[in-house]
């Protein structure tokens, strides 16, 4: 189950809780039970982080690729520069021919580097927004149970003084 549906079922298991006896904002909760959703919590978001590493890990490839790709371009340019600058006949227009041969496999790389890093930000982004709403999430929770715990040990001081009247 995704860590946030989880999350979202703990928000909803705290706001059904029954109340305190006397108190609006207290109310009472099974603590093995949220102590369990909890560690199951911590549980799945291992993956998530393994995703993360795995989408960098991705990128680095499609950036190697892309390098890879940039270079053989490149090369190919050079080796078709030289060609035609081997050929006398020729030789002004293939130094020109060859220059615009490089120049668009520098263009190509350069677009390609761009690309990959614009939906590598977009990946990126997207996950570093799931994360701030688990995050987020797990605050609330780590919240609502720190009130219930303390609420635990108010209840508990109270039942042991005798009544005022």
């Amino acid at each position: 189950m995704d860590p946030l549906d989880r999350i979202d079922e703990l928000i909803a298991m705290v706001e059904q809780a029954r109340s305190v006896p006397m108190s609006r904002n207290n109310c009472m909760v099974d603590r093995g039970e949220t102590i369990a959703a909890l560690d199951e919590i911590r549980a799945d978001l291992p993956a998530d982080l393994r995703r993360a590493a795995a989408l960098l890990e991705e990128r680095d490839k499609i950036m190697e690729a892309g390098k890879r790709e940039a270079d053989r371009i490149i090369s190919e340019g050079e080796a078709e520069h030289a060609r035609l600058v081997s050929v006398n006949e020729i030789t002004v227009s293939a130094e020109h021919e060859g220059a615009r041969i490089i120049a668009e496999a520098r263009a190509e790389a350069q677009r390609l580097r761009e690309e990959v890093d614009d939906y590598v930000d977009t990946a990126l982004a997207n996950f570093e927004q799931f994360l701030t709403r688990a995050l987020a999430s797990i605050e609330r929770g780590r919240d609502k149970m720190h009130a219930l715990r303390e609420i635990g040990t108010f209840a508990g001081d109270e039942a042991e003084r005798p009544l005022p009247f």
